[in-house]
């Protein structure tokens, strides 16, 4: 079964998440957006894209914890270098990207909308945030990176340590989205934004992004491995399995 469904508007790339209700994140949905990535890449006539999903609960609750725990060391380190690795590829991809965010955007879920040039969520009661502090995990330094560039260095403590989500107007306030819509507004308004964007001079535009992203680019390739391995250790350590554990009873 394939988890990420890939449909065309207006030749934009709608990347969607469709694995049951949360959204949950195991290698597979990772292997399954890098081949999608991949793909809009490699096709001229694709202007760029919008990750988004059909599930209006949870475009992505984060990572399956309940896959991920208790896997031998070994295992979930190919899983989190992937995502890592997905993560910088699309932050780094020179097509113009929009996450179009219509349920709550969790952890692993919210990084992946960081990752992108711009965030547009529905109206209502949809939280974003990053609770991984309470069972015992930091913020993985990639998405790190991205908040402090996105949100400034208080955001970002403030996001990181707290554990707490948002809702849309604080979001919008904090610089972590940069409009709200109607649900059925959201997917057009995305789609329209990769169009416009897609209308300026290809080279400018590539350029100017380079230059915006090349900076956390090089912060994050310079000292990935070493964080990799730090965060590996956190959450293999018998606190973090216990916390973990817990945390999976609630769900």
């Amino acid at each position: 079964m394939k988890y990420i469904q890939i449909d065309f508007v207006h030749k934009v790339a709608l990347v969607q998440l469709n694995r049951g209700v949360t959204n949950a994140l195991n290698l597979q949905v990772i292997q399954e957006l890098s081949e999608s990535l991949q793909q809009v890449k490699s096709d001229p006539e694709t202007k760029g894209m919008v990750l988004t999903s059909p599930n209006r609960k949870f475009f992505c609750i984060g990572y399956d914890l309940t896959e991920l725990y208790g896997i031998s060391k070994e295992e979930f380190t190919v899983f989190y270098k992937a995502f890592n690795q997905f993560c910088l590829d699309l932050y780094t991809f020179l097509k113009p990207t929009v996450a179009a965010v219509p349920g709550h955007a969790i952890a692993g879920g919210c990084a992946l909308t960081l990752c992108c040039d711009y965030r547009y969520i529905t109206e209502g009661r949809k939280l974003m945030g990053f609770n991984v502090v309470k069972i015992g995990i930091p913020v993985p330094y990639v998405v790190n990176c991205l908040l402090l560039n996105l949100v400034g260095y208080r955001q970002t403590r403030d996001i990181s340590e707290s554990g707490e989500f948002y809702e849309p107007d604080q979001l919008l306030k904090m610089g972590m989205v940069d409009e709200i819509f109607p649900e059925d507004e959201i997917i057009e308004r995305a789609v329209d934004k990769v169009g416009a964007l897609s209308e300026l001079p290809r080279k400018a535009y590539e350029i100017t992004k380079q230059n915006r992203i090349e900076q956390v680019k090089q912060q994050i390739t310079k000292h990935l491995e070493e964080k990799e391995h730090h965060f590996i250790e956190c959450w293999s350590s018998p606190e973090t399995q216990k916390l973990i554990k817990k945390a999976m009873e609630k769900f």
